[in-house]
């Protein structure tokens, strides 16, 4: 059969819309990406279910399900769906609480989890909540992966060292003195390889190599003898679909740990689908929803849930692939190793996962952005350090959660935080602009112009009436020879009013009516905050034609005789 009308055509994107409109000449780069993909693939997938307390199949199930939902439904043509190191470590760390790793109740679990971490996404995706993506600020998010980099270190240290933790404090440094050094230089040198591969070429399938040298080593000399940990036997076994039977308890216990996880995979998908857009604007509610599928059928295949990957999305675009067919290329690759190759994963050694994990613990941490955040935002690092030790010193889904209040609390002292600021017009213009220490500008007698520089809401509604009232005062006190005669608010930076405000604004409004001045509204730009003037009835409290395109306009309009007073 030839290739060419059928990739061309319908058939394909009927199942797989992300392939509509695919061309035949897409194909061979799409081939070699993939290709390059599942080199990166194969060691990072084994390497997220070590961290997780999974046998390695589960890592290339959870990729194999993540490309065909993705695939399936999402938009983004490059993005990568997978296990991924950002929110395995909150789930595990979550889930071996309630039942221990390893075993068949922790595997249910995972799976029930999955799956309403899909039902999740694809509820948010369908009910366009894809602006949740902008819930975690830069520093909340860098403090976040901060603290994810902490526990996968952490969790990684036992398997590099060849140790078993002791239950005790006090027998940790006789455990030390049983260090294994095999496992140290495996788990290091893997390490220094993917740094080296990093540097020179990231599509150098570096952890891939170090994998293959590894297990030639482990064969070679024989390093399981000498205490060197291997993954085993490998069962040449498809995930059989069926859906997780968990108790109503369990559900209701799992649910927090959904939201979490959930808000996590949107915020990293929107960054995610912004960051590897094709041509066309990011549509991050399909992208979302292709996530939700995908951690639906990892549910479905007994695995965890994915999540976009960036580094795994970053190569398939700088391997050169078209389309979502790269991905599932490379998901058929891992089920052909599965199906054919298991026993060449027999000899791999624990230590060198180990070692991929540090370099993706070491890869996350942003350390630019830090050293930048120091530098420019002394309190925003604080959020940083705060954000991290409550992940580091917490169970790690409170410790989210509260990287997720902060981030709100962030954002919403920002919008109570605003300041009325008084205009003044820049000399021989018309233009009416905040006094800077170069250009102090000019006044106009029983004029003031004042503006506030965030939404008006109920957070700060209080504080616009007070700052207002006393600039006034402010005001009055100085020019006790011109009343007071208009009051312009320059409302520029105004994007919405709720109900709250509007009512203290129809009331400030009032307030002047009543000690005649008159009040206007200028530079209304906003559409929401347009209707809302209209909605709460402020425009009948300002009296007709008293909302201008410009402060210059309702000036001329208000009080032409006003006498110029340089500043």
């Amino acid at each position: 059969m030839r290739l060419g009308p059928l990739l061309s055509g319908n058939r394909i994107a009927a199942f797989l819309p992300s392939l509509r409109g695919y061309k035949a000449r897409f194909l061979p780069a799409d081939l070699a990406a993939g290709l390059s993909l599942a080199a990166i693939a194969i060691p990072s997938q084994m390497a997220t279910a070590h961290l997780g307390g999974f046998p390695p199949q589960i890592g290339f199930f959870a990729f194999m399900a993540g490309a065909l939902g993705f695939a399936a439904f999402g938009a983004n043509p490059f993005l990568c769906c997978c296990a991924d190191s950002t929110i395995t470590p909150i789930f595990a760390g979550s889930l071996v609480l309630v039942a221990a790793g390893g075993t068949k109740e922790y595997a249910l679990l995972s799976a029930a989890l999955a799956l309403m971490v899909g039902l999740a996404l694809v509820a948010a995706g369908l009910s366009r909540l894809g602006r949740i993506g902008d819930l975690l600020s830069i520093p909340v998010t860098v403090g976040f992966l901060v603290g994810i980099a902490a526990h996968i270190l952490g969790s990684q240290v036992p398997t590099i060292l060849g140790i078993a933790l002791p239950p005790h404090v006090g027998e940790i440094p006789a455990a030390l003195g049983t260090i294994n050094p095999f496992t140290v230089a495996i788990a290091l040198g893997e390490l220094a390889l993917l740094l080296a591969g990093q540097r020179i070429d990231p599509r150098i399938p570096a952890a891939l190599i170090g994998l293959g040298i590894a297990t030639l080593s482990v064969v070679v000399f024989r390093l399981e003898a000498h205490g060197v940990a291997v993954l085993g036997e490998i069962p040449r076994s498809l995930p059989v679909p069926a859906i997780p039977v968990v108790s109503p308890a369990e559900i209701a216990e799992l649910f927090p740990l959904t939201l979490v996880v959930a808000i996590v995979i949107i915020v990293q998908t929107a960054a995610t689908s912004r960051e590897y857009a094709s041509d066309e604007p990011p549509d991050l509610d399909r992208d979302i929803l292709g996530v939700g599928a995908g951690s639906i059928l990892a549910g479905l295949f007994g695995t965890f849930p994915v999540d976009s990957s960036p580094p795994s999305t970053e190569i398939a675009m700088a391997s050169g692939a078209r389309s979502q067919l790269t991905c599932l290329v490379a998901a058929a690759i891992l089920l052909l190793l599965l199906l054919f190759g298991a026993e060449l994963l027999r000899d791999v050694p624990r230590a060198a996962l180990s070692g991929v994990l540090l370099f993706v613990a070491l890869e996350i941490i942003r350390f630019d952005q830090i050293a930048a955040i120091l530098r420019q935002s002394f309190p925003e690092f604080l959020l940083i350090v705060a954000t991290a030790a409550a992940i580091i010193l917490l169970p790690i889904g409170e410790g989210v959660a509260i990287g997720i209040g902060l981030s709100l609390m962030h954002g919403l002292w920002d919008t109570a935080s605003g300041e009325v600021i008084v205009f003044k017009r820049v000399p021989g213009t018309s233009i009416w602009w905040p006094p800077t220490e170069n250009q102090k500008g000019e006044t106009l007698a029983g004029v003031t112009v004042l503006s506030f520089d965030a939404p008006l809401s109920f957070l700060n509604a209080d504080r616009l009436r007070r700052e207002i009232t006393a600039v006034l005062r402010a005001a009055d006190a100085t020019s006790r020879e011109t009343p007071m005669k208009l009051v312009v608010l320059e409302a520029a930076n105004i994007s919405r009013i709720d109900f709250t405000a509007a009512e203290t604004l129809r009331a400030i409004i009032r307030d002047c009516h009543a000690a005649a001045v008159d009040f206007a509204i200028a530079r209304l730009e906003s559409l929401r905050a347009e209707q809302a003037v209209h909605r709460f009835g402020i425009d009948a409290e300002l009296g007709q034609e008293r909302v201008f395109r410009s402060v210059q306009e309702a000036v001329d309009a208000l009080a032409r005789d006003a006498e110029i007073k340089p500043s």
